[in-house]
């Protein structure tokens, strides 16, 4: 990463920057200018309550950021490196640019509110002048003083800093605390009127501008490439940082409660310098310190993590990101990045108002520790062999810091929280339109997938049950050593395994298990998956090798099915052109009747599939054991998008004067299995024997898109090939032979 080497060639920070950073943010600007306003809105116990959610969002997010950083080796970049390495760069970045932006907009949001420092020097403005200085006169030099010197010294003055404002700022808390209670003898102004839990409605209006003072606990966290060791400076750092703001806080919702009255927490933006001894003097110095050490933190964080986005290619234009990946000196400090990110925060100092700029960068925020904490629990319920951290949260904890991240987000704003997924939604397509080879969505639930897949076929194999009456629906396995020349029968499979059913397809490779077998069998497969990418099915294509058909046969049937369901259909395929390729699958159906799988054997054709046209069931009396397979398979077929215009007919042939008796019981049949096939679409053809079988099919099928007919055990035994081979004049069929009756339900 782009500061990869600045352990190793100059600056190398322990544990205290991140530290300070961290408490330093959290006990930022928010603390002195809107605390006791939320104290004395919500009350003591409102109060207590912002202080517990937030940091039930922020101690999973810190738990997950140090779990995470002990598993990989962090560098340049902090949450970025953490995301990206974690979920791929194209989710990685996406968020990132995010967070990017998040942290150089708190760079703004920490000046105007250092600029509040200056109250009574407006105050003597506006009283001398009689005309209000705008706080952009204090805000826009001050950011420009601090651009100055931390992109001409770095981090390591930034650090050095630190050290001097941290220590203002907990002189000003140390001197808060041995403060007395305001005196007032009006009963509305007596300090203690304050506990309870009040204003209800306005709670996550309030929360929202709280919250960004608990998201710092992650700011030492972009010094991730300026460290000696991450991995034990990240944990020790973040955790502290989080642990020791909250305790803080919630000491501080105590003394302000007990100090000051409701009234005075709410008028006075600086009630702490009521409290504090030599208040009027140290609280503004506090806040002017507290709020310099944050702006510090997330400024030197900002261009990081900039930096670490550019040194990914990740932006479109290459000439950019060779300039915001670009370091200075030895260390590689941001120079570049710096820049651009001072003329984002110079945007917002513009704006000057407190309260929007810290909703908008609590969305942000927020959707940044959904992620890093997504990670954690994906990773503990993956449980993939790499993950193996030194320091371990629990899954628990990570599950609930996502889910209320995302709960808050919409509790605070919904229309916030959706342009911000909109934004995350835009980024993730334009990245992944140029960033085409990096890992996608698919990386995120990869090890989760398999370990939920893997917990349900266990559980589904456990709790199988033989006389089971469960309805009935496919798991079709299909053998073919013709896959790349015929495509029909990938159509049906995909037809059959759409929506109701699944399917498992097998090239058929004949010879023996070798490297060069092996290779040819991982190519044609690959071959195929390229073919089916933009099919809509639910089919798994796979690859055997086998030294003949029979034995080929005899290892898929008896292949577990990844579906979870065990496989119960066999599907053969031959071409209506070359006859002879039936009698092999005739010589091999005893071997598929011996595991009572049902068996269809697929006729294409060289016509292409007018699907208007529709699919034709063939049934008759005396064949009941395979009518409601057929029925079935008509209907699962018609279920896919391609038959959209198409419909099912269904012709039942009976013997003379048997006519309304077939069609009352067809009718009855397709009533109580609430199939979609109209009346009108029902033919009763009753056989006079001036017409054989194949002749009347023939007739009445030729133009049908798919012809569905069953053959009984003794069709084959009687007459063999002759009878799959005696329907020249129609399109494609599928014969369909039932190991069982099947029930509609």
């Amino acid at each position: 990463m782009a500061n990869a080497k600045a352990t190793t060639h100059g600056v190398g920070f322990g544990t205290a920057p991140v530290f300070f950073t961290a408490i330093s943010t959290i006990l930022g600007a928010i603390l002195f200018l809107r605390f006791g306003f939320a104290v004395g809105s919500l009350g003591f116990w409102g109060a207590i309550l912002i202080v517990v959610l937030g940091h039930m969002i922020t101690l999973p997010t810190a738990l997950a950021i140090s779990e995470i950083s002990t598993n990989t080796r962090v560098e340049g970049g902090g949450e970025y490196f953490i995301i990206s390495r974690s979920f791929g760069l194209k989710i990685g970045s996406t968020i990132g640019i995010a967070l990017f932006l998040s942290q150089a907009i708190s760079v703004a949001f920490y000046i105007i509110a250092f600029t509040e420092a200056f109250e009574p020097f407006f105050n003597w403005w506006y009283a001398t002048f009689e005309y209000e200085l705008p706080r952009q006169a204090i805000s826009i030099p001050a950011l420009g003083l601090l651009a100055l010197i931390i992109l001409k010294r770095g981090a390591n003055l930034g650090v050095k800093a630190l050290y001097v404002v941290v220590g203002i700022l907990f002189l000003a808390l140390i001197l808060f605390f041995a403060g007395k209670p305001i005196e007032a003898e009006e009963a509305l102004r007596q300090p203690g009127n304050n506990f309870g839990f009040f204003n209800r409605d306005n709670f996550f209006v309030i929360f929202a501008i709280c919250f960004p003072a608990f998201t710092g606990m992650t700011a030492g966290v972009g010094l991730s490439g300026d460290l000696k060791n991450p991995g034990k400076s990240i944990p020790l750092g973040t955790l502290g940082g989080t642990v020791a703001g909250m305790l803080v806080y919630l000491f501080i919702v105590w003394k302000m409660s007990v100090s000051a009255s409701q009234a005075d927490l709410m008028e006075h933006q600086l009630i702490m310098s009521h409290i504090a001894i030599g208040g009027a003097i140290i609280i503004p110095l506090g806040l002017a310190a507290s709020t310099i050490s944050s702006a510090l933190g997330s400024v030197m964080v900002a261009p990081r993590t900039l930096q670490a986005l550019a040194y990914d290619k990740i932006f479109p234009f290459r000439r950019f990101n060779l300039l915001m990946a670009k370091g200075k000196g030895k260390t590689r400090e941001p120079f570049n990045a710096g820049i651009v990110s001072f003329v984002i925060a110079f945007l917002f100092v513009a704006l000057g108002d407190v309260d929007v700029v810290a909703e908008i960068i609590s969305m942000f925020f927020l959707i940044t520790y959904g992620s890093l904490c997504l990670i954690s629990f994906l990773n503990h319920f993956g449980a993939p062999p790499s993950y193996r951290p030194r320091f371990r949260s629990r899954w628990y904890f990570s599950l609930a810091g996502f889910l209320l991240s995302v709960w808050v987000m919409f509790m605070i704003n919904p229309f916030y929280t959706i342009m911000a997924y909109v934004i995350i939604v835009i980024l993730y397509l334009v990245i992944e339109h140029y960033n085409k080879d990096q890992k996608g969505l698919v990386n995120i639930f990869k090890g989760s997938l398999f370990q939920l897949n893997r917990k349900i076929q266990v559980y589904m194999q456990k709790n199988q049950s033989e006389t089971d009456a469960d309805e009935w629906r496919p798991a079709v396995v299909c053998i073919s050593p013709h896959s790349l020349e015929r495509e029909k029968v990938l159509d049906l499979m995909k037809w059959i395994s759409y929506k109701h059913g699944f399917g498992t397809y097998f090239h058929y490779l004949e010879g023996y298990y070798s490297k060069q077998t092996y290779a040819e069998s991982r190519e044609i497969m690959k071959q195929l998956i390229n073919l089916q990418i933009e099919e809509n099915n639910a089919m798994y294509i796979d690859t055997m090798i086998s030294p003949s058909y029979t034995s080929a046969i005899a290892q898929v049937i008896q292949a577990p099915s990844i579906s979870g369901m065990e496989n119960n259909m066999v599907l053969f395929e031959y071409d209506k052109n070359k006859p002879e390729e039936i009698h092999r699958i005739l010589e091999n159906i005893k071997l598929t009747k011996a595991g009572n799988f049902d068996v269809c054997i697929f006729a294409s054709s060289t016509a292409s599939v007018r699907f208007q046209n529709g699919i034709h069931v063939w049934i008759r009396p005396t064949d009941m054991t395979n009518t409601n397979l057929m029925i079935l398979l008509g209907y699962i077929i018609m279920a896919h998008p391609d038959w959209q215009k198409g419909h099912i007919k269904i012709f039942s042939i009976c013997a003379p004067g048997h006519t309304e008796e077939t069609k009352q019981e067809l009718e009855e049949r397709i009533a109580s299995g609430r199939l979609p096939i109209t009346l009108t679409n029902i033919e009763i053809i009753a056989s006079t024997g001036n017409q054989t079988i194949s002749e009347i099919i023939s007739t009445r099928s030729r133009n049908a898109a798919l012809t569905i007919m069953g053959f009984r055990d003794e069709k084959i035994k009687h007459e063999g090939v002759h009878f799959f081979n005696s329907f020249h004049d129609i399109g494609d069929i599928l014969f369909v032979n039932a190991a069982k009756s099947k029930e509609i339900k």
